[in-house]
């Protein structure tokens, strides 16, 4: 455990090559100056002091009001508030309202007298042992870790980031969060940054006052306001318009918002959950993200797996769906489809999932619909997935020089599927272009490495792209080369 006198630390993730995932947590401890054996220690986002029993602090002192005071923990800070109190709240003997909090420093609350400490302790994130966590499913132990995680972070105000593809579930981490949490009282508000149009998403975020713009005919609470007291989830991050980014870091900054075509500024109090599947570092350095935003928000960072790297739990989910989908219940209230038989399971962890969780969703429920007994077959499912080859289980090691031909390129490409197989499963327009994007980032980058023999830096200058970029695509799709690097074999 370290001690760091001058500052807070905030709660954190890291992660480290050859190890697991490590949480730096932030921990607050508060001791009575006169008596050092009693202490106290939280990571949790509020402290409420008082001489009422039900008081994170309970203090037998007469001068202390009922629901003295409290503490909230901010990103990167404490924050004393005084509760009106009767005989006030002191920081270092100055009477405060509301005051930051400096580790070393002391709280008088009435007679009593406490001082306040900081530290961060490193704790070795250890899968859980559970299968599921809130709304999340999955034994995995990728997603272990997540729900490990999940539930250390919970109780904190941590700004939490959650990257990974779409149909992921991210908003599912996000709900997990929020239900963890002492905010859980309050609402969870979600905002979708890609689709609103750019001229209105301020106004959805900060509201506006009447007649602020043409059409604003009354004024309005933004989300922000809305989401007071709760969790604000802000969806495709990556989509929010450079132009509003720094606005949307000073309310992070000052936890305070101002309606379009107001004057007065207003607290709020509210969690920020991001979401994106972006790469924002990418989206950064070619200029379309704010960097000062991009650290602001990255606190605590998670990024779900793809379905294809966890397609061991693709049973579990499965048997989830058929028994909780209402599209497979009978008027009687009876399941229409209990199970999948062997060869249709087979057939579904073969299959890539480029749409991943969401369009397993979707497959289920199409199966269910084509299905005609209690067990649904492999000819219920749709012919992209029936003929889909089972993917590498583990990734061939890189032999530099032992061939001239890169060693997933003799794996046969999926080709994507026709228009008439995506409106037959409910895929949305943005799923369906995803699924082509990603289609066409994998065969070029497959091609690209035969024509050149596996040769990456030779492959990404005739891409005319970045060389660490072009391996970023080949990670993302576990494509493997086996011929020469000159530039890595020139620093051998």
């Amino acid at each position: 455990m370290k001690k760091f006198p001058d500052f807070v630390p905030p709660t954190k993730v890291s992660y480290l090559i050859n190890q697991g995932p490590t949480l730096h947590l932030r921990r607050c401890m508060l001791q009575v100056a006169d008596d050092p054996s009693q202490e106290w220690t939280f990571d949790k986002e509020e402290i409420r002091i008082g001489s009422m029993e039900d008081n994170d602090i309970v203090l037998a002192d007469d001068t202390v009001s009922r629901y003295h005071c409290r503490i909230i923990q901010d990103d990167t800070s404490y924050i004393l508030v005084d509760n009106a109190s009767t005989n006030g709240t002191f920081v270092n003997k100055v009477r405060v309202r509301e005051a930051f909090l400096k580790p070393g420093c002391t709280i008088g609350v009435g007679q009593s007298q406490l001082k306040f400490n900081a530290r961060e302790e490193e704790v070795q994130i250890v899968p859980s042992r559970a299968d599921r966590c809130a709304g999340l499913i999955g034994g995995n132990s990728k997603m272990r870790e997540i729900y490990s995680i999940i539930e250390k972070i919970a109780p904190t105000a941590t700004t939490v980031v959650i990257d990974g593809e779409t149909g992921t579930g991210k908003e599912v981490v996000a709900q997990a969060i929020h239900s963890l949490s002492p905010r859980s009282r309050n609402e969870l508000v979600v905002f979708d940054c890609g689709a609103v149009p750019p001229n209105l998403i301020e106004s959805e975020l900060f509201g506006h006052e009447k007649g602020s713009f043409t059409g604003a005919m009354m004024s309005r609470e933004g989300l922000f306001e809305l989401a007071d007291g709760g969790t604000l989830f802000l969806d495709e991050l990556g989509e929010l318009p450079i132009d509003l980014q720094p606005k949307l870091l000073r309310v992070l900054e000052s936890r305070e918002v101002r309606r379009v075509g107001g004057a007065k500024a207003q607290k709020v109090d509210v969690r920020i959950i991001a979401a994106t599947n972006r790469n924002l570092e990418d989206e950064v350095r070619a200029g379309r993200f704010r960097q000062d935003l991009f650290y602001r928000l990255s606190v605590v960072r998670l990024h779900l797996p793809s379905l294809h790297a966890r397609a061991d739990d693709i049973p579990l989910l499965v048997n989830h769906f058929l028994e909780h989908g209402s599209y497979n219940r009978q008027p009687n209230g009876q399941r229409r489809a209990s199970a999948f038989s062997r060869e249709a399971m087979i057939a579904l962890q073969n299959y890539p999932w480029p749409g991943n969780v969401r369009e397993l969703v979707n497959v289920v429920e199409r199966a269910v619909s084509f299905c005609e007994q209690s067990t649904i077959e492999l000819s219920d499912l749709p012919d992209y997935i029936r003929t889909a080859k089972a993917p590498p289980r583990e990734a061939a090691p890189v032999h530099k020089r032992a061939s001239s031909v890169p060693a997933a390129a003799s794996l046969a490409a999926q080709p994507p599927p026709t228009p008439e197989e995506l409106l037959a499963v409910g895929i949305t327009f943005k799923d369906a272009k995803e699924r082509w994007v990603t289609t066409f980032e994998r065969d070029y980058i497959l091609q690209m490495l035969r024509r050149n023999n596996g040769n990456i830096s030779h492959a990404a200058r005739h891409a005319d792209i970045d060389r660490k970029y072009f391996r970023k695509l080949m990670k993302k799709y576990d494509i493997e080369a086996a011929g020469t690097d000159d530039d890595d074999a020139a620093t051998e």
